[in-house]
């Protein structure tokens, strides 16, 4: 029987291990269960997830490419631990790399990318509302990622996205007040209406203001570190 080239991309390959404990890995970052500084233990992670030890050790191969873990000799896995001054140097490179993507994509927004940033709105909304810290996350993200994808950078867009991997802990850590995650989306409000007005500046200096806020409270946090 011949296979048509067209029906191709209705096969989804099945999640192997690795990915599965990737993603479980992933989801205990953001929901803070894994703090920074945090030891990991590689066959309690095993146990956990139902699997040998051999997709989570690849799984913390791949954290630790993206700056999430470290490794340390006679110690082995534990939540990267950032300070204050790394966290300022990230949010400073992401100024620079955001305002400029930010310029490039609201002339460029359609109705479908300021559809798709409502929508994360909502369900932001309804996930701060159940206490769901990944889908708050999640939502954050989608927000955020829809508006710099419109400028068709694609380079810059995945540098910005590495810089967000890395302090993706901190970031579990300060939406775990109720009230920051209404603010937060306060602030994705008024993005989204000055995207629709498409004042440029305006949303460059609302989006400065609202990362401004994460950088205010993770200050404040410091002491709460581990």
């Amino acid at each position: 029987m011949t296979v048509q080239r067209a029906e191709t991309h209705r096969f989804l390959r099945p999640q192997t291990a690795q990915q599965a404990v990737l993603a479980e890995l992933r989801g205990l970052l953001i929901r803070g269960e894994l703090l920074p500084g945090a030891a990991i233990a590689q066959e309690s992670l095993a146990e956990m997830f139902g699997v040998s030890r051999v997709p989570v050790r690849e799984a913390l191969k791949i954290l630790e490419g993206e700056g999430l873990v470290v490794y340390a000799a006679h110690r082995g896995y534990s939540v990267a631990k950032l300070e204050v001054a790394d966290l300022l140097e990230i949010f400073d490179l992401r100024e620079v790399l955001e305002s400029h993507v930010i310029r490039v994509a609201v002339p460029r927004l359609e109705d479908a990318d300021q559809a798709g940033m409502r929508a994360a709105i909502v369900a932001m909304d309804r996930a701060a509302d159940a206490a769901d810290m990944v889908a708050v996350g999640v939502q954050n993200r989608a927000f955020h990622f829809t508006l710099f994808e419109a400028s068709g950078l694609a380079r810059a867009v995945e540098m910005i996205r590495r810089l967000w991997d890395t302090t993706d802990p901190y970031r579990s850590l300060y939406f775990q007040k109720p009230l920051t995650r209404q603010s937060a989306n306060a602030e994705h409000e008024l993005i989204l209406e000055a995207c629709a007005a498409r004042d440029v500046e305006r949303v460059v200096a609302l989006h400065e203001l609202h990362r401004s806020h994460t950088v205010e409270d993770l200050r404040a946090m410091n002491g709460v570190w581990p």
